[in-house]
């Protein structure tokens, strides 16, 4: 049985991997949303609190 040339398989491996990263990398990158804080605003009325009929 003929064994194949690794050279070129792993070539395309790593290839493969790096293309991998690159997408994983745009996704999570693209997903992260900037939270920016808000300020509270103390004129308005506190309302009480609500509860769930059931609790």
């Amino acid at each position: 049985m003929p064994q194949l040339n690794p050279a070129p398989w792993l070539l395309i491996m790593l290839l493969s991997w790096a293309v991998l990263l690159m997408i994983f990398k745009t996704k999570t990158t693209a997903s992260t949303q900037i939270n920016t804080p808000t300020t509270l605003d103390f004129t308005t009325q506190h309302t009480t609190p609500w509860h769930w009929p059931w609790t």
